[in-house]
């Protein structure tokens, strides 16, 4: 069997997909799986050994020049990469507009996609075959992408695995190894202070609170800030400037040169963004926080990932702004997340392993 899985992004809704691979392996052995996802994402499925063959867009850049003949030459390509496959299946993991017409591309006889409660886009429904609706205990969102693939095989997917891993190159993970080198000796955590809506986001005043209770209590550890804007940037230096010489700010890291980096890191502190799914995917222990969104449906899961929502009664209310956006991050304590910290740091199950 042929399948065409067509997840293009973001990044942290590419990561929570990726279970699928091996749900799909093992209901399936034999199975010739392909991916369609951005290209600005392309290393979260690149190296993968579960997947045969990657197709990339650039659908940003397709939508500001429609007409032009590089839009064109890269359409009329995919379009011929995606026909020659000859899928049996097409499963649409995205539910919007581009991600049906991809579908309708592939020529797959079967579609199969979100239901008309699910989808993103109404529109979405024009190109899929078959609509999977979700079970009541579908809450978080890998057990979506999970109940979608699984409609072919009725296969219970209770058991599955809702974890994977991202493979490197061998040149990435040298860099890493060597970079941190530096910062051998303790403890090592990554605070990831950035992610898209402000809504998510913590306040200065809490990062320094609880790097310097991390500090204290650990005193060979060391502390690495990844960022990805000028603003995330200062925000930075703001807590290095406040807490010290064991805070560090990384280099500004494509996301290939991030994945070996988190690999190596003792514990990530972070909202709702996708470095933090990076690091559960490829197995380091997280810590995270939620304001906008809801923890049940994207927090990592398992032993050594722990997470707080927010205990406004609007928490989970996916607003990219709000009136009580302060109060909002107020509601996120250093009292809360220290102890987690402390825990996850201590538990010998969740240590980072030789690699």
């Amino acid at each position: 069997m042929r399948v065409l899985i067509i997840k293009t992004s973001s990044l942290g809704d590419v990561i929570h997909a990726l279970p699928v691979l091996s749900y799909l392996h093992a209901v399936s052995p034999g199975i010739v799986i392909d991916w369609v996802v951005e290209e600005a994402f392309l290393s979260m499925v690149q190296h993968n050994p579960l997947i045969s063959k990657i197709h990339t867009v650039r659908t940003k850049a397709w939508r500001k020049k429609p007409f032009s003949g590089e839009t064109r030459d890269q359409v009329r390509q995919l379009c011929r990469n995606l026909r020659e496959r000859h899928y049996d299946l097409a499963f649409d993991l995205q539910g919007n507009l581009k991600s049906g017409l991809i579908g309708m591309l592939s020529c797959a006889p079967v579609r199969i996609g979100f239901s008309r409660e699910a989808v993103q886009e109404k529109l979405n429904l024009l190109f899929t075959t078959q609509q999977v609706a979700f079970a009541p205990e579908d809450r978080h969102v890998a057990e979506r992408y999970l109940r979608i693939v699984s409609a072919p095989f009725g296969s219970n997917i209770g058991n599955a695995q809702t974890a994977t891993d991202i493979v490197s190159s061998a040149e990435d993970e040298a860099a890493a190894e060597h970079f941190l080198t530096a910062f051998s000796g303790g403890k090592l955590l990554l605070f990831q202070v950035g992610t898209t809506w402000s809504t998510k986001l913590w306040h200065a005043e809490g990062w320094i609170e609880l790097a310097r209770l991390v500090l204290e209590r650990y005193p060979a550890a060391k502390i690495l800030i990844n960022w990805g804007s000028p603003d995330e940037k200062a925000l930075g230096e703001e807590i290095i400037q406040a807490a010290g010489s064991r805070v560090s700010l990384l280099p500004w890291l494509k996301i290939k040169e991030l994945v070996p980096v988190i690999r190596r890191v003792d514990l990530v502190i972070g909202g709702d963004t996708g470095p933090l799914y990076l690091a559960a995917a490829v197995g380091t222990p997280t810590l995270s926080f939620y304001r906008a969104t809801d923890a049940t449906r994207y927090a990592p899961r398992g032993e050594c990932h722990m997470s707080l929502q927010a205990p406004m009664e609007c928490a989970g209310c996916l607003r990219t702004s709000c009136e009580r956006d302060a109060e909002c991050r107020a509601s996120i304590t250093v009292d809360k997340l220290f102890p987690a910290v402390v825990h996850l740091l201590s538990d010998s199950s969740c240590e980072r392993k030789p690699l």
